[in-house]
């Protein structure tokens, strides 16, 4: 059966200037997907779109999820009494508790390529969770975290046939590769990771590495610290603002993470190495 995340083209191929070729290219789907949330507000149940989202399709249930977790709006899993599909490719999440309405009237659209597109601003982002990170774990070795991208690399199913897809993947305290998730939004297969990690029972994620395959943007380094992940490399860059995030937090952050070399922008104390470098949080 043919992944809902895969869609075949007729292409025609120059392999050189004079040498076209007809062909079929597989492309990585890219669709939208509305989360909605349901909550009861004086007896009533309130019907309440949050966001949408060009996402890849394929865990719809655990990016909804790991959404609203990421974004402060959910607090535990315990808050969500059903998960359903709903009409013209949405997925609705009905909640019991407190919500934190003044959250919800932010109403943004999220694109494949930024998650905070059409977040008003800065302040509209600030984390509204208490979050204390653990200095001292986890505690990963240089001569590990530079085989990370190849033990992500030989899981990516779908990008293997695309190239099209970013990964997001959790490593726990052993070094071993415990879930890989992939979407064309760097941002969305962050979420579809926590979010079914969150659906699987996990309520702690004091002592895992978060590994991105892009870059390391402000909005996956909020994601991670939201979540409590303490540890976080990325192949590509970081910015200016995930670094200052990272640093006020005591979050570990390596970027440039590629060809066994990266950069260390923030909590050095756990990576373990052969040479001391300078400290700094």
């Amino acid at each position: 059966m043919e992944s809902p995340s895969i869609r075949d083209f007729c292409v025609r191929r120059y392999i050189s200037v004079d040498k076209p070729a007809d062909d079929v290219d597989h492309l990585a789907v890219e669709e939208p997907l509305e989360i909605v949330l349901r909550f009861r507000r004086r007896r009533m149940l309130v019907r309440k779109p949050v966001s949408i989202t060009m996402r890849t399709p394929g865990e719809d249930r655990e990016l909804a999820i790991g959404f609203l977790y990421t974004e402060g709006i959910l607090h535990h899993r315990n808050a969500v009494e059903e998960i359903a599909g709903g009409e013209d490719s949405s997925i609705v999440v009905t909640v019991t508790g407190h919500l934190d309405l003044q959250r919800l009237e932010r109403h943004f659209y999220t694109s494949s390529s930024c998650g905070v597109c059409g977040k008003t601003s800065l302040q509209a982002l600030q984390i509204n969770r208490e979050i204390h990170l653990d200095p001292s774990r986890p505690k990963h070795s240089v001569e590990f975290l530079v085989q990370t991208p190849r033990m992500v690399r030989e899981k990516q199913s779908v990008f293997e046939r695309t190239g099209g897809l970013h990964a997001a993947a959790l490593f726990d305290p052993e070094r071993s590769l415990i879930r890989i998730c992939e979407d064309i939004g760097r941002h969305n297969a962050v979420d579809k990771l926590i979010g079914a990690e969150l659906l699987a029972g996990r309520t702690d994620f004091s002592d895992l590495l978060l590994f991105v395959s892009g870059r390391a943007g402000f909005e996956l380094m909020q994601k991670s610290i939201m979540t409590g992940i303490p540890f976080m490399a990325a192949v590509g860059a970081p910015s200016s603002l995930s670094v200052e995030l990272a640093r006020q937090y005591g979050s570990t952050l390596i970027g440039f993470l590629r060809e066994s070399r990266f950069n260390l922008y923030s909590g050095s104390d756990r990576v373990l190495g052969k040479e001391k470098g300078p400290h700094f949080r």
